[in-house]
């Protein structure tokens, strides 16, 4: 028997970050905002601005989303040409306002404003050494240890100060940074999260994902590299790569969940990658016998379409999502069966009555919402339930930049498919092979973080500080 903490209705992996910046426009305060709304699923729990109107950075943050928060007062307390934006879910530092971002320093070297998506694996050790020296932290964040290695660094400039702040950091990072008369974008050298270059007219702009371009109209430049700085200073761009080259790593799960389908993410449209992820999958696991193929939404819709596609069972909406529930709501007094899950997908009983049913997901994380989907659909009338995953099992967490759940809380890490087919009550379980994954996206295991799902951590960790790191089970000695 398989027995788990049920920490929620979301069994899925939380979005990280998104960042976004713009150079030189008359309206940056409502072009970042634009920009933040079509980054909005890569953090929903808090939300800023920053703007700089040449010689003052104005800084706006809240909690909760971006509509809530900036409405046309707040929009019109932030002035200037030039600004960066942030939404947030928060993987290192807790759900607090002081941790929102873009975060602010004023120093010698003038003020500076930095939006930050990933994790800094040794912040902790980091930040330790700095407190020591007697710098004072007003953040549990790792990106404020940013802040202060550059306010403290002995370069003359602040790009130099950055490049000097980043060469003592590990882990994940795409940052947008703002100056007085600059923006700034940079990966780290392995290249863990996405950042990309664009245009719209005269301005450049920068964001995590291609998508925050097409709602203002920009135009797609390239890919920020990874280890690479672009710095954007009037009609000046400037790009080099301070940093000893590493061997990409770019987060291959950017691909099955977390980026827009609609993004254009290394050179990949990303709703197309994952009707690959799909099809191989088909071909891999198929179910010959099945009447139907139903994805999970939204996140399983493009795999369920590759699957439908390859394997030539019809493709149908058998589940339907709410889009209107709130970060709060109120439980009923008595129990009722499936109620967090029902608050987000309801079945329809007119297309899954008397069908066999292939299930299509893009992960099993604890396992909780798989077996209350699966018993949902039975309920509805379905005579068989096959689930399908479009990635391998995730038996590892992240350390850079998204929320998972302690090694532990993980079924697949101690559990067999058998064992999790049984636990999710399902007829069949499978599961899309790494190599199968890696031929989806076109890359090799070398130039992809797959850590969650082989274990193997391409950016050590400081041992001494491993069991302060974010969601580290201190229990689990495996690297």
């Amino acid at each position: 028997m398989i027995t788990l903490r049920d920490t929620g209705t979301d069994d899925h992996f939380r979005d990280e970050c998104g960042v976004f910046g713009i150079h030189a426009h008359p309206e940056s305060a409502n072009i970042v905002y634009l920009g933040l709304h079509a980054l909005q699923h890569r953090g929903q729990e808090s939300a800023g601005i920053a703007t700089t109107d040449g010689e003052t950075i104005h800084v706006e943050l809240g909690m909760g989303q971006v509509g809530d928060i900036f409405g046309a007062e707040r929009i019109a307390r932030l002035p200037g040409t030039s600004g960066v934006g942030h939404v947030r879910y928060s993987t290192a530092g807790s759900s607090d306002i002081k941790n929102a971002q873009p975060m602010r320093v004023r120093s010698h070297k003038g003020e500076i404003a930095v939006a930050h998506n990933g994790n800094i694996v040794n912040a902790e050790r980091l930040r330790a050494s700095l407190e020591a020296e007697g710098s004072i932290f007003t953040s549990t964040s790792d990106t404020e240890v940013i802040l202060h290695l550059i306010a403290r660094s002995h370069q003359k400039t602040i790009e130099d100060s950055i490049v000097d702040a980043l060469a003592q950091v590990k882990g994940a990072y795409s940052l947008a940074f703002l100056t007085r008369d600059a923006l700034i974008g940079t990966r780290d050298p392995m290249g863990f999260r996405p950042l990309s270059l664009g245009r719209l007219d005269g301005s450049w702009v920068i964001a995590s994902e291609t998508v925050a371009f097409d709602l203002i109209g920009a135009t797609f430049e390239r890919d920020i590299e990874p280890g690479e700085i672009v710095v954007i200073r009037g009609n000046d761009v400037r790009s080099y790569k301070p940093f000893r080259d590493a061997a990409p790593h770019s987060c291959i799960f950017e691909y099955v969940y977390f980026a827009r389908p609609d993004s254009l993410l290394w050179g990949r449209n990303v709703s197309r990658v994952r009707k690959k992820l799909g099809a191989q999958l088909a071909r891999e696991a198929p179910a010959p016998d099945a009447d139907l193929v139903v994805p999970i939404p939204d996140s399983g819709v493009f795999a369920a379409l590759g699957y439908a596609g390859e394997s030539g069972i019809p493709y149908d909406v058998g589940l339907v999502r709410s889009h209107y529930i709130g970060r709060t709501f109120i439980e009923p007094t008595q129990s009722i069966r499936h109620f967090g899950v029902k608050l987000k997908l309801n079945p329809v009983r007119e297309v899954l009555e008397g069908k066999r049913v292939v299930l299509v997901d893009d992960s099993i994380v604890r396992g909780t919402t798989s077996r209350k989907l699966v018993s949902m659909v039975r309920e509805a009338g379905a005579k068989e339930v096959h689930m399908r995953i479009s990635c391998p099992p995730t038996i590892g967490p992240c350390y850079y930049g998204v929320d998972t759940p302690l090694k532990s809380e993980l079924i697949a890490s101690s559990h067999s498919i058998e064992e999790i087919r049984r636990h999710i009550q399902a007829d069949t379980l499978a599961y899309l092979s790494l190599e199968g994954m890696l031929t989806a996206v076109g890359g090799t295991e070398d130039g992809f973080c797959t850590a969650c799902y082989t274990g193997k951590y391409p950016v050590e960790f400081p041992r001494d500080h491993v069991s302060q790191l974010p969601l580290f089970d201190p229990a689990d000695k495996q690297r």
